[in-house]
């Protein structure tokens, strides 16, 4: 051993335990495994220096004839105990993350705790040579003091444990507990903390925890379940609702095909019939657009087949106007044209059926038409790398063939019905003076057409090739050294 460290062994002592804190907050907690060898390091080293001295943890200090030096070792000896329990708590906390992650947070500490506990007691019994029987009995009698004070904080603690042991949830799992709905954040020896939806914090007693009903909405971690309830007229025929939210869900991509969505009759009172829609989305996160799109496609296509969602007043029954001119009225593009040009739109649009699986307009096809979807889901077809894939789905207020009518080019991919459709055919001849005098439409069609095309081209061309890295320690990764 160096002379220095000899000499001076209690002022080495003292710099090494400055070093250590000083050393463990200064590494990055992302180096988790350095400070760890930091901190084995300083302790080998630290017990090295103690015991060369005669400094034995396990034996009454030395130096009993100084009684400052005495004091001094006294408090590196007790120092001993400390550091090695806390050394063994960061080695056993670093191999249970390896093993259980971040869920075992709770027992980590508990167990950190014992180890302080014991590390305390054999100070005492060892260093200052204090009978532990009686320590003991003391603490005993203490604890059961401080038990009964903190009855309600040792049965959060114990709770924990439970839970811990049981795993009804995790950290980043989406729970409810008790109706409180979030993402588990943090569970520590007390209480476990949710995010809720709307960005709060909620703190809920790991005691409360435990008898609560829980929900755990992340689990199977493959799929998670909606369900968008709607009201209806009761005078309409439950067939008719059924069939038209069937559509609804074949619309919306985000479900599931298995376990498949479903619609049931779910109550039934004297204004309205009530209907449930449920699925299941493949991410938590596209719950709440999955919902958001589906009741939108419920609603377009419950108008389409002439229902709709029961209002809390109901106005007045509006005047009976044909399928052609109540389309016009629902679309997004021809609903600003005056009513008399609805009227005479509306008397040359014929109607067209199509069968599932039928083609409507095929890819590279010059439309001379545009089509208006009145009812049923028609799926959109892009070709990538010579293979057919589905884009998206459209439904009934959604128009078909504006590329050919702009800009006299083809069609960018397959429109076939998905389900039994029925569309309303505008010819070119009726649809171009419509165009040249109001230029707002026209506009509207551009911008639909730009962003199908540039939507298409996106979902078409191939991903940009990320370089290879390379080097000596890419090499010695892909070896898997």
């Amino acid at each position: 051993m160096p002379s220095f460290i000899a000499d001076h062994p209690m002022l080495c002592a003292v710099a090494l335990i400055l070093i250590d804190i000083a050393v463990w907050r200064l590494i990055s907690p992302n180096l988790a495994n350095w400070k760890l060898a930091a901190r084995l390091v300083t302790f080998a080293v630290f017990s090295a220096v103690l015991f060369n001295d005669g400094m034995n943890p396990m034996q009454a200090a030395p130096y009993a004839d100084d009684t400052t030096l005495h004091l001094a070792a006294t408090a590196l000896q007790i120092g001993w105990w400390l550091f090695a329990a806390r050394t063994l708590t960061v080695l056993l906390g670093a191999v249970m993350m390896q093993r259980v992650g971040h869920t075992g947070r709770l027992l980590q500490d508990l167990m950190g705790a014992v180890i302080f506990l014991i590390a305390i007691i054999a100070a005492m019994a060892y260093v200052l040579d204090l009978p532990v029987k009686g320590v003991l009995a003391t603490s005993g009698a203490v604890a059961i003091i401080v038990g009964l004070a903190l009855q309600s904080t040792l049965s959060d603690v114990f709770s924990g444990i439970v839970l811990n042991t049981t795993k009804p949830y995790q950290i980043d799992d989406w729970i409810s507990i008790d109706g409180t709905e979030g993402r588990v954040t943090d569970i520590d020896w007390r209480a476990t903390r949710l995010q809720t939806s709307q960005g709060s914090l909620a703190v809920i007693p790991n005691s409360l925890a435990a008898k609560a009903k829980i929900i755990n909405f992340s689990r199977p971690a493959d799929m998670f379940g909606l369900a968008v309830s709607l009201q209806v007229s009761p005078h309409a025929r439950p067939q008719t609702v059924i069939e038209a939210l069937e559509r609804a869900m074949q619309g919306c991509r985000p479900l599931l095909a298995q376990p498949a969505p479903s619609v049931a009759f779910k109550a039934s009172t004297g204004s309205g019939v009530e209907y449930e829609i449920s699925g299941f989305v493949p991410a938590m996160g596209l719950k709440r657009e999955t919902r958001n799109q589906l009741y939108d496609l419920a609603y377009r296509h419950l108008q389409a087949a002439g229902v709709g969602l029961l209002s809390a007043t109901e106005g007045s029954t509006p005047p009976a106007v044909s399928g052609a001119r109540a389309l016009l009225e629902r679309s997004s593009i021809f609903s600003t044209l005056r009513q008399e040009e609805k009227d005479t739109f509306s008397q040359n649009m014929t109607l067209h059926t199509y069968r599932a699986g039928e083609m409507i307009l095929a890819a590279g096809e010059v439309s001379d038409h545009l089509f208006i979807i009145e009812s049923g889901v028609v799926s959109v077809l892009l070709i990538k790398d010579g293979h057919k894939f589905e884009a998206g789905r459209m439904g009934p207020g959604e128009v078909i063939g504006e590329s050919g009518i702009l800009s006299d080019q083809a069609a960018l991919a397959d429109f076939s019905a998905k389900t039994y459709c029925t569309l309303y055919r505008i010819e070119n001849e009726y649809l171009k003076p419509c165009l040249d005098a109001r230029h707002d439409i026209g506009e509207a069609m551009k911008a639909l057409l730009d962003f199908r095309r540039h939507a298409a081209q996106a979902l078409t061309e191939d991903a940009p090739v990320v370089p290879v890295k390379k080097g000596f320690i890419q090499w010695l990764r892909n070896r898997g050294l």
